[in-house]
């Protein structure tokens, strides 16, 4: 199973990455960068999301019904395209529960991206991440709640089994143990932490850092 720097570094990350900052008409090295904060955010809320079994549920339906991967075999030719642009807007706002704009504005932040730019990059990348669970769902046969937060969890760098990845993910996007973990997906996205160590340690790797 492929790993979030496998993916960034791969074909399809180089295709993202390439036709994202054309259409966004930015250069390479920032959306690249923009990215690298943007992936991590995505997946880390949609496997908290899907440590709930309605969550775990909605999300698999959804890659079974719509997002079986065919999005991949003409990514050049779809980013941009507005039907992909309102499909991203919705998946965000599913995932991040309306509070996209603070998503966006932690993107921007790191990656010195302007936020219209970050909010319109995270629009094109969540249809690109649900095409790419979808066809990862499909290729390791995962059917239930267990295999897609396994799923996710390979993805994201998890290892060990699904309750030590989940402890780990639940531990790096609620740093604070408040419960809510937007604040806290923000803080890591910007660069800090508000417990040192743990967020920011952990997932510094994926962000050049």
């Amino acid at each position: 199973m492929s790993g979030l720097l496998d993916l960034l570094n791969s074909d399809l990350g180089k295709t993202l990455v390439s036709g994202a900052s054309q259409q966004l008409g930015q250069n390479k090295a920032t959306t690249s960068s923009a990215l690298s904060a943007a992936l991590p955010l995505i997946l880390g809320a949609m496997k908290n999301n899907a440590s709930t079994q309605q969550g775990a549920d909605g999300l698999l339906g959804a890659l079974s019904k719509k997002h079986d991967g065919s999005i991949l075999d003409n990514l050049g030719g779809l980013l941009g395209n507005q039907d992909v642009m309102t499909d991203g807007a919705g998946i965000l706002g599913h995932v991040f529960g309306g509070r996209e704009h603070n998503v966006a504005q932690a993107v921007s932040r790191k990656s010195g991206m302007d936020m219209g730019s970050a909010m319109n990059l995270l629009k094109m990348a969540a249809p690109v991440i649900m095409g790419y669970l979808g066809k990862q769902s499909r290729q390791n046969n995962v059917s239930d709640a267990n295999g897609i937060g396994d799923l996710l969890g390979g993805i994201l760098g998890g290892s060990g089994s699904a309750q030590k990845e989940q402890s780990l993910v639940t531990q790096i996007l609620d740093a604070d143990g408040d419960g809510s973990v937007i604040d806290d997906i923000i803080g890591m996205a910007a660069g800090g932490s508000k417990k040192k160590g743990g967020l920011g340690g952990l997932l510094g790797g994926l962000f050049g850092k």
